[in-house]
């Protein structure tokens, strides 16, 4: 009677340590900062998704331009002079745009970074060979429907730890939504959720955030809210403090579905070797990260093998600050992220790898 009493206590113990570690997980791997705005976030699209995303042979890039009829030369007097022609200027180097990790992904890192101001934007890198926001004279980018893709979420902190993500791209009109979802422990009773929210405008360079808002929420404790708004001009970010708002900048969820952009209309930027940078508003700063792609690489899913390019952030992880996030974007599946590598440190990552084949709702 006494050595079962004894084995209970320790079972009681052992859960009761369980528990203890994945609420550390919760404030150590997933804690972020009040924000500066209480107004509720705006509610979901509304989207059925009714069909299945085949694998198929990525879409060709939009076509080139038609070339502008020359203008009209004005009728030239015939006593002035005719003023010398003027050399033709340089083009301006032009930069790539994709997506780069952050400490505000989940679900790991803390994200009281010190104060800095934004990072210009260089004139030129030698990285960056594609546009900064797309060709003006392009034939528009389809869009494709909206489309929910589902992972099974591993990882480790302190030991292994499991769960799963969901990432729903919702359009209507030209109105965008982006909600990833990420749950660390069983579905029906989760430990630690994390939900990134992006609401803006789908325009012809891309995404343009209007809003982004960013809610954890643990066992046993009181649920953590930070937003950044997006106006014209100005960033204000989730601490209240502002900057100017940077050309091309995304959020922590809305980057995502730009690289998926980026890489439909310029497929040439997944050639191993290149780059693609891209300025991102944090929850407390605005910065420019530069991912690298490393090369082609085969994943075995639990619906089949998937091509798929690596595409690596440049910066190593700083533990407590900045995360990073290695994504595999499959051309078959209109280039979505279909795994998302995030680390802290080598000892605490979690891994996203697609669970299903993607879900859409029916063609526009």
């Amino acid at each position: 009677m006494e050595r079962r009493t004894r084995r209970r206590a320790a079972l009681a113990a052992l859960a009761l340590a369980l528990v203890a570690v994945h609420l550390q997980l919760a404030d150590a791997v997933l804690r972020t900062g009040w924000g500066g705005n209480d107004d509720p976030p705006p509610k979901p699209l509304d989207v059925s998704f009714v069909q299945t995303l085949l694998p198929a042979a990525p879409p060709p890039p939009p076509p080139a331009p038609a070339a502008r009829p020359k203008p009209r030369r004005a009728p030239v007097v015939a006593e002035a002079a005719s003023a010398p022609a003027s050399a033709p200027s340089a083009p301006e180097p032009v930069m790539a745009e994709a997506a780069p990790a952050s400490e505000s992904l989940p679900p790991i890192g803390d994200e009281a970074l010190a104060q800095a101001d934004p990072v210009p934007l260089p004139a030129s890198a030698a990285s960056a060979p594609a546009m900064a926001e797309g060709d003006p004279d392009a034939e528009p980018f389809d869009w494709p429907p909206s489309t929910q893709l589902a992972y099974d979420l591993s990882g480790n902190y302190r030991g292994p730890v499991q769960g799963q993500a969901t990432v729903e791209w919702l359009r209507e009109g030209a109105r965008y939504q982006v909600h990833l979802e990420v749950t660390i422990g069983p579905s029906f009773a989760p430990l630690v959720t994390r939900r990134l929210s992006s609401d803006g405008e789908v325009t012809e360079h891309g995404l343009r955030p209007r809003r982004y808002d960013e809610t954890t929420r643990a066992a046993f404790r009181d649920p953590k809210h930070q937003t950044v708004l997006f106006g014209d001009e100005l960033i204000r970010f989730a601490n209240g403090r502002e900057a100017p708002r940077l050309p091309g900048v995304q959020d922590s969820a809305s980057q995502f579905v730009q690289l998926t952009w980026l890489f439909t209309t310029q497929p040439a930027l997944l050639q191993p070797g290149r780059s693609v940078q891209l300025p991102l508003a944090l929850p407390r700063r605005a910065d420019l990260w530069t991912y690298d792609v490393i090369g082609h690489e085969t994943l075995h899913t639990r619906f089949g093998e998937l091509e798929t390019l690596h595409v690596k952030p440049r910066r190593a992880p700083r533990p407590g600050k900045e995360l990073t996030a290695e994504m595999w974007v499959a051309p078959t599946l209109q280039y979505l992220p279909v795994r998302i590598l995030i680390r802290q440190d080598d000892d605490t990552w979690v891994d996203l790898l697609i669970r299903q084949l993607p879900r859409q709702s029916a063609p526009t």
